[in-house]
């Protein structure tokens, strides 16, 4: 049975990384997915909220309903041909510890998403990414729990409907489904992706700027996070707080003739993407503080707790932010943290 543990408040500051001081009513911790059904017959239709690893959270207060948080473990593979092997984690697994794994079998494919915080079991929900990599690139299929029903589902990639930080389960089918498992299509050959962000240059001052090794390339990546991003251990935070806004054409003419110095992308559909960082330092934001929160001094896209922050404060910061934005650029920034 799921240690449930009904009315009692649970401390969650361990379990947010922007180390908010919130309780929950209601906490579940599964273990084994089978748990699942049985967790259904005590709670009843209505599908619990997730917690996972509480990386893309901000908590703005205290939790009553529902909380369940997936603790199953476990990783298997199958060979498919001398390029490709099928890897399948458990929903619980540490995303990051999933990646060194990979790379550690010479697996490639995610070694570009190494340091991202969370587990395995929300990756595809949000589609993460970075430097030129998203889940949907090497996803192969998943398997949730449909919680109406009770039933298990397997979905291959076409069904997750991936987007730009987005999939089926933050639109139509959220709080429907719980992944369990992932299943990732890795590759042992394939060459590694360095063209993105300052990957090729981390690789020079690394003295592996030809190399072919998913190993190289992760390492790469970790170091460019850890020297841009704060460590949650030591200053709360969710990592990027806000979307790359996606805009029209005409749009980005607008800007690019008024800021020439944009950064700009081209997306698959024909718009651009803006860098939301670059939005938010230059309308003066970088390194803003107030009392005990703020906008981090080296990265703009990270607001951050210095300790004893109210999840509220941090909430009104970024819909000030948000309001700023639109008033200087006319440009609509959302949020990809996810407010409780």
């Amino acid at each position: 049975m799921p240690d449930l543990k009904d009315f009692n408040r649970v401390h969650l500051q361990s379990q947010n990384t922007f180390g908010l001081d919130i309780y929950a009513s209601n906490l579940s911790i599964v273990k084994d997915k089978e748990e699942l059904q049985n967790l259904r017959e005590i709670l009843g239709n209505t599908c619990p909220l997730i917690l996972g690893g509480g990386s893309n959270i901000l908590f703005t207060q205290d939790v009553e309903a529902p909380l369940l948080k997936i603790e199953t473990k476990g990783i298997r593979w199958k060979e498919i041909n001398e390029n490709h092997v099928l890897v399948t984690a458990e929903a619980g697994e540490n995303w990051h510890e999933f990646t060194q794994f990979c790379v550690s079998k010479n697996w490639g494919g995610i070694e570009n998403l190494s340091l991202i915080p969370g587990q395995v079991g929300t990756t595809p929900i949000q589609n993460i990414g970075a430097y030129g990599v998203e889940i949907k690139d090497c996803l192969s299929s998943l398997v949730a729990f449909h919680w109406e029903t009770g039933s298990f589902v397997e979905m291959v990639a076409e069904e997750c409907e991936f987007g730009y930080r987005n999939s089926v389960f933050k639109e139509r089918f959220r709080n429907q489904y719980i992944i369990v498992s992932v299943t990732f299509l890795l590759n042992k050959k394939a060459a590694v992706k360095t063209s993105y962000g300052a990957i090729q240059t981390e690789l020079e001052k690394m003295g592996r700027l030809t190399s072919t090794r998913y190993s190289d390339v992760s390492q790469a990546v970790m170091n460019i996070r850890r020297t841009k991003l704060p460590d949650p251990k030591v200053i709360g935070n969710a990592g990027s707080f806000f979307k790359n806004p996606e805009i029209s054409f005409v749009e980005a003419e607008r800007i690019q003739k008024e800021y020439p110095e944009a950064p700009l992308y081209p997306t698959f559909d024909g718009r651009k993407k803006l860098a939301a960082g670059w939005l938010i330092e230059k309308a003066g934001w970088k390194g803003y503080k107030k009392d005990n929160f703020g906008v981090h001094e080296k990265q703009a896209l990270v607001l951050v707790n210095y300790g004893g922050a109210k999840g509220k404060d941090i909430f009104k910061l970024a819909t000030d932010i948000q309001a700023d934005i639109h008033v200087k650029f006319g440009i609509e920034l959302e949020m990809e943290v996810n407010v409780w």
